[in-house]
């Protein structure tokens, strides 16, 4: 079992920078890996892929040396037994209302004694070549386990929830609450604020570290400044989106150019 460097940057306090990846091929995660963020977050809620490429985008992320987390679809014994067989390091459970989510997770991602991941002499374990038994001890030293936490009733429920054993840390998800507080999108909205602030106050009291999304440099600034030291820089789509248009907008304003076509048509 590789070591999880970001486990260990966190234990040190060192602030770490991970970003979603949501196209499902390895090389967005070598990209990431090359521009030296510290982790990934596989997307498998929202998008159209498979195990086989998760296991790839894993191997990219091996090979740059950072960690690669999973965001599950749903709390799923075998869903989330082939994520960690595929290799990932830790799964990120989305929109965690209770603590019954959590607990199923745990008792799916950790071998015995703190839960019954069924037994395999795979990819992670080196395919049995060093001792399965030190494999499995190994295992549930690096496995992270990460509550999204995006909804009323999950603030609500947050001390419930983050007062379980073996949670890494808590990642805020400011869209959907946004939404479940009726006012979607708004993630500067005083009540969305509002509730993120008695998450990381919770967070704190549980002694559980706190991840945010970084959606501008305000929220950046401001979040940093308090105490929060783990970010998701957002998706690699939403990035090269913005850094396209700024790139063509960059160049059509040295040439002049505006967004309609330059071309002339031509009568036949």
């Amino acid at each position: 079992m590789r070591p999880n460097k970001l486990k260990e940057k966190i234990k040190r306090r060192e602030p770490v920078f991970g970003m979603f990846v949501s196209i499902p091929h390895p090389i967005m995660v070598e990209l990431i890996g090359y521009a030296e963020f510290d982790f990934v977050i596989i997307d498998f809620e929202h998008t159209s892929t498979n195990m086989e490429t998760i296991e790839d985008m894993v191997r990219a992320a091996e090979l740059l040396n950072i960690t690669p987390l999973v965001r599950i679809s749903k709390v799923d014994r075998t869903e989330i037994l082939k994520v960690l067989d595929c290799g990932a390091q830790g799964i990120v459970i989305p929109n965690v209302k209770h603590k019954e989510q959590v607990e199923k997770a745990i008792h799916y991602a950790y071998y015995h004694p703190i839960g019954m991941r069924s037994l395999n002499s795979g990819r992670p374990g080196a395919f049995a070549k060093y001792s399965l038994s030190d494999y499995i001890a190994k295992a549930n030293e690096e496995i992270m386990i990460v509550p999204m936490i995006e909804s009323l009733e999950g603030i609500n429920e947050s001390e419930t929830i983050l007062s379980l054993p073996h949670i890494s840390f808590v990642l805020e998800g400011a869209a959907d609450l946004s939404q479940s507080l009726s006012v979607p999108w708004d993630t500067d909205h005083p009540e969305v604020q509002k509730s993120l602030e008695k998450l990381y106050k919770v967070s704190r009291q549980c002694n559980v570290p706190y991840a945010l999304v970084s959606r501008n440099h305000n929220n950046h600034k401001k979040w940093s400044e308090i105490g929060a030291n783990i970010f998701v820089l957002g998706d690699e789509r939403g990035t090269a989106f913005r850094a396209y248009m700024d790139k063509l907008a960059d160049y059509r304003s040295i040439t002049g150019g505006s967004n309609e076509s330059k071309c002339k048509k031509v009568d036949k």
